[in-house]
């Protein structure tokens, strides 16, 4: 439970305010009585033994600690009950995210000295006996106080390291764009893993982005945008600095926080001698009258599970981040251009007369109309005439029936009235949108978009599919539109949203009416719910957060919308049908995802699916409404039955059975279908393509 201000704490700590409210609690600022100071008073109110231990080890780790860029541990204690505290030092001033948000880029000489600060407090930690690792370096957690002083705060993920690194303390969580390939757990994590996290501090405030993602460049996805493309005036030893921290093997990085300290010295084009340096202090605030200091409402929110994601860049970013790409391709792609048109004019004397006739336009050919990509439905082969094919019978297997927590139902005859599931399936080369009944059988090819389509949602009368184009597989989808058809496969059209280079995926209409649309908006750095209304034709961002939120899912009665938020690990959270009131659904032990969560027909249940970060293998998950935030979820089927992955998860109209994606081979990507009992297991799909997110067509 949340404490209001003046709630006196163990007799000593009376709240002033609330600072910031995550999934795990809250931080507030409170006065310590006995002495007369203000202070941070961080809260866990999850006491599984994990988590309990975690944060007590946090606690352990910061109350032996004395550097000066390091907050100082006055108090940690349990109230029985209801959760644990640990009182620290309260720094006024400014995070480093809040700075790159209010100034874009910072000054170098800001910069280095910050670096050269945390740098500092690094080799402190990195030669204690034993060391100590950060692990959760980001421009969130360095605080910047009044006096210019810098701090490295928020060990929730510190590890503390044996001779031989086999006791690991803290979780193993990332930050998309500030963990290297090692946190992921692709090697173990060690002083090195500090380094590249605090150039990627000092790229995003040298450029005001987040590079890019070291999992996804170690894995060929994407590769560092060098700093001088984004801000060429950048200092170049300062700029080769920062990307030497950043690269992907520890070997080629700096061996020693002290080592890149040295380095950014040397960078810095005026001395930096100070014995305790101090950076520009924030601006000074106006003072906050204390009948809103402390109130609720008047608290920044989400600071705990916030921190946990980067900071979402407004648009420009990207596109700066793009024309810099462009730029360079631009020059090549010049300078092949003219080779190749020297070389032809050399072959082919005849050609530039040629050419001339050619750009002669005839008279009576009209000019293209602009407006055509929005307006005109994209070009599409009728559908109607085409004929269905029949499955031959898939292969059944029944699962022994077993005690489950989900209400025992007996089905009918899932043939009756033939329920229709629509799926994506690159099967005729490209991905497309595909029918079949639920049988796995009357198979027919729904689109023939170019770019491929995927990821189809009805509308709750089932006359409209809305899905996502282009589609080059599943998770690929830059440059991805919501376009909408009807049920027949024609009337193409886009969802009149602005276009996005990274993307914009995961449509789901709201019941019961189909005013609304949800979405995943990408936008290179975050991602983020938004929601267009057909009836006002306005997009809202519902998530309006610092999270990687995803998956929109709407309740069948359309007043609730259930969401993955990736934080430390991914969780299904809710919020109402206007983005507000956003609260946790379930939660996890430090290493398990949580994704894709499905609504039965009555409302009463979520059905998720959950993996371990360290396998990354899918399984199926459920929790009643009524028991939000509880240890009540249980897994489907019950008792640990093996089905295979599975993901993708649609529950029928009836609310009788489940479709979903599954690849027990660990190769070929199918569509089965279950029970809500998780027996009947039948395989709906055989072809040797990738088939994915299948959705049951409403009644």
């Amino acid at each position: 439970m949340t404490l209001t201000s003046g709630t006196l704490l163990n007799n000593r700590y009376r709240i002033v305010s609330i600072l910031g409210q995550g999934g795990m609690g809250a931080v507030y600022r409170a006065v310590d009585e006995h002495l007369g100071v203000s202070v941070a008073v961080k809260e866990n109110l999850y006491l599984s033994d994990e988590y309990a231990r975690q944060f007590q080890r946090e606690a352990a780790i910061l109350g032996g600690l004395r550097q000066a860029s390091l907050p100082r541990v006055r108090d940690y204690f349990t109230v029985p009950n209801q959760g644990q505290y640990l009182v620290m030092d309260f720094i006024e001033g400014e995070d480093l995210r809040s700075r790159i948000e209010r100034l874009r880029v910072l000054p170098e000489k800001d910069i280095i000295l910050v670096g050269v600060l945390i740098c500092d407090a690094l080799t402190y930690l990195h030669t204690r006996k034993p060391p100590i690792v950060h692990r959760d370096i980001k421009p969130g957690n360095i605080k910047i106080s009044p006096e210019g002083e810098a701090f490295l705060v928020d060990f929730g993920l510190a590890k503390v390291m044996t001779a031989n690194q086999a006791t690991v303390t803290g979780a193993r969580a990332m930050t998309p764009g500030f963990s290297p390939p090692e946190q992921y757990g692709t090697a173990r994590t060690d002083p090195r893993t500090d380094i590249y996290s605090l150039g990627a501090t000092l790229y995003a405030a040298l450029t005001g982005m987040i590079a890019e993602d070291g999992l996804a460049r170690a894995t060929g996805k994407e590769e560092l945008t060098p700093i001088r493309d984004l801000e060429p005036k950048v200092n170049r030893r300062l700029a080769g600095a920062v990307e030497k921290a950043l690269e992907l093997d520890p070997e080629d990085r700096y061996q020693t926080a002290d080592d890149f300290r040295k380095a950014l010295i040397d960078a810095s084009e005026s001395p930096v001698h100070a014995d305790r340096l101090t950076v520009p202090p924030p601006p000074i605030k106006p003072p906050v009258p204390d009948s809103e200091e402390g109130s609720e409402e008047s608290a920044e929110p989400a600071l705990e599970a916030a921190e946990n994601a980067p900071r979402q860049r407004n648009n420009s970013n990207s596109r700066r981040r793009a024309a810099a790409l462009r730029r360079r391709a631009l020059m090549v792609g010049v300078a092949i251009i003219i080779v190749v048109i020297a070389f032809v004019m050399i072959s082919v004397p005849e050609l530039p007369g040629m050419a001339l006739g050619l750009l002669v336009p005839s008279p009576t050919k009209l000019a293209p109309d602009p407006t055509s990509e929005v307006t005109q439905p994209l070009a599409t082969t009728s559908l109607l005439s085409l004929p269905t094919a029949t499955l031959a019978p898939t292969p059944t297997v029944t699962m022994p029936p077993s005690p489950s927590p989900v209400p025992s139902v007996t089905p009918t005859s899932i043939a009756d009235g033939l329920p229709v599931i629509a799926f994506s399936s690159n099967r005729s080369g490209s991905m497309q949108i595909w029918l079949m009944d639920a049988l796995g059988g009357h198979l027919q090819k729904l689109t023939n978009v170019q770019g491929g389509a995927c990821q189809p949602a009805w509308s709750p009368k089932g006359d409209q599919i809305a899905f996502t184009s282009p589609c080059m597989g599943k998770d690929n989808y830059a440059g991805g539109r919501i376009l909408i058809m009807s049920a027949d496969g024609t009337n193409i059209h886009p969802l009149p949203i602005a276009n996005n280079p990274e993307g914009n995926y995961d449509p789901a209409w709201s019941p019961p009416d189909g005013s609304k649309i949800a979405y995943t908006f990408h936008s290179g750095q975050q991602t983020q719910i938004y929601v267009y209304d057909f009836n006002n034709q306005i997009t809202t961002n519902y998530s309006n957060s610092k999270n990687f939120d995803s998956h929109p899912a709407w309740s069948p009665d359309g007043k609730l919308i259930a969401f993955r938020r990736q934080t430390q690990v991914g969780l299904i959270w809710l919020m109402t049908d206007k983005g507000q009131n956003q609260t946790s659904f379930n939660y996890s032990d430090i290493a398990t995802n949580s994704f894709g969560p499905a609504w039965t027909p009555d409302g009463q249940l979520i059905l998720f699916s959950q993996n371990k970060i360290t396998t990354g293998i899918p399984w199926l998950q459920a929790l009643r409404l009524k028991d939000q935030n509880t240890n009540k979820d249980f897994r489907i089927p019950a008792g640990g039955q093996d089905i295979g992955p599975v993901a993708g998860v649609s529950v029928s109209p009836n609310g009788l059975w489940i479709a979903y994606e599954s690849w027990p081979d660990g190769k070929n990507h199918d569509i089965y279908r279950i029970t809500i009992n998780g027996t009947d297991l039948t395989q709906l799909t055989t072809d040797a393509s990738f088939d994915f997110s299948p959705a049951w067509k409403p009644k």
